[in-house]
């Protein structure tokens, strides 16, 4: 695994499954140059909702050199589902669910290579579904393996929502499958990086309903390998499951490591996690830990808020924990909105100088902040002019591009 010059910051088992028939896949990855050095991370994170054609991808990307970003964190995989050609999970329904006869990673690596910008996988770790339906699709983890995901101590199931379901870090063949899926995406695609994300326990419902009572994962695989690890019940000692489940999650992570370093060493891992450790740590996500152990090479803070005054306030404990790896604050575009907007672009700007001043980096939430996701419908003049609301928020964004931009240049 190289170590932060990746992104430019010095301070900072297998599943032996057949490929279908026309995808050609390699054993072993082609060799891979180190990225070149970079003297700054100015990342934006893109969706896999914001790309839809090749075409797309290609803008995208070129949206983000030209603005001055030099990673781009680049979402591949949301909910148990592909954004690239894989062996192992169905293509995404925003894709159709079939091939679109184009591969979006593959795409958004050579684009990113042609523009002389990073490109970083970014996948979801724990999701494995969305919707208050289940998938239709029988290949799809929430209908192949049900025995995967959370189950509480009444034996029920989590629940469909509009919100994720989520797989059980806690079962080492969970951990396997995930290290699988990611290993296939380092192994085939020239990534500079892969960035986790909800690499946690997701707390917002219905991971955590009103009353808080309901506790996972209780499911009796679980149970018994928590016994035969610690000889305790959960409810014998609750700091102790606490602890326990935070473990697993670590694992995973090392995990990922370890499987990185072995299959494209000179590629770089980071995670997105909550500013506010300890917050972290109720979703049993230890990220100081993973930085100081070098577990990750960067821990990409979602230190998401309207003030810079508080987001200054929550880099602090992270340098002051850190004894190693790279600490990048992420900033919130959107949470500014309610804001007039000179206001707003005062602040967005002023949270980029902080990241530059107290680490060297940052981070922007979100492309679809800043660019609009299709072309903008045009008049006569060349304009957006037809008078909706598409046209309002194009404008908006297009004043945040006027006031933010280049970010190379910031502050």
């Amino acid at each position: 695994m190289s170590r932060l010059t990746a992104i430019g910051i010095l301070t900072c088992s297998a599943l032996l499954i057949l490929a279908p028939a026309g995808c050609a896949k390699r054993s072993t990855p082609a060799p891979t140059p180190p990225p070149a050095p970079l003297a700054e991370a100015r990342a934006v994170w893109v969706t896999r909702f914001e790309y839809r054609t090749a075409d797309d991808v290609r803008r995208i990307i070129r949206n983000c050199a030209d603005a001055g970003f030099n990673i781009v964190l680049f979402q591949v995989r949301g909910n148990g589902t592909a954004f690239y050609r894989s062996r192992l999970e169905p293509w995404a329904v925003e894709l159709g669910g079939r091939d679109p006869g184009f591969d979006p990673l593959a795409v958004a690596c050579e684009e990113a290579r042609a523009r002389r910008v990073q490109l970083h996988a970014w996948v979801n770790v724990m999701p494995a579904w969305r919707g208050t339906r289940p998938p239709l699709d029988e290949k799809q983890l929430y209908n192949r393996k049900p025995e995967w995901f959370w189950y509480d101590q009444e034996g029920k199931r989590q629940a469909l929502s509009s919100f994720y379901v989520s797989l059980n870090p806690c079962l080492p063949e969970v951990r396997q499958y995930i290290v699988e899926v990611f290993r296939e995406i380092v192994a085939e695609y020239p990534v500079d990086g892969l960035h986790l994300d909800y690499i946690r326990f997701p707390s917002e419902p219905p991971a955590s309903p009103p009353g808080g009572k309901t506790d996972y994962p209780r499911d009796a695989v679980t149970l018994a390998i928590y016994k035969a690890e610690t000889g305790l019940a959960p409810d014998d000692d609750p700091a102790a499951w606490k602890r326990w489940r935070t473990e697993q999650v670590t694992r995973l992570v090392a995990d990922i490591r370890a499987m990185m370093r072995q299959v494209r060493p000179t590629a770089t891992l980071t995670a997105a996690v909550v500013s506010v450790a300890q917050n972290g740590l109720n979703r049993h996500q230890d990220g100081v830990r993973w930085v100081n152990d070098d577990l990750v090479d960067a821990a990409i803070l979602m230190n998401y808020t309207n003030d810079p005054a508080e987001f200054d306030r929550r880099i602090d404990p992270w340098l002051l924990a850190r004894q190693r790896g790279l600490i990048i604050p992420g900033l919130s575009i959107g949470r500014s909105a309610g804001k007039p907007p000179e206001e707003a672009h005062a602040a967005i700007r002023r949270m980029m100088e902080i990241g530059v001043e107290r680490t060297g980096s940052f981070a922007v939430f979100s492309y679809s902040s800043l660019f609009d996701t299709r072309e903008p419908p045009t008049g006569a003049d060349g304009a957006g002019s037809t008078g909706t609301a598409a046209d309002g928020e194009s404008q908006v964004r297009a004043a945040r591009r006027e006031a933010l931009l280049p970010v190379r240049r910031a502050p």
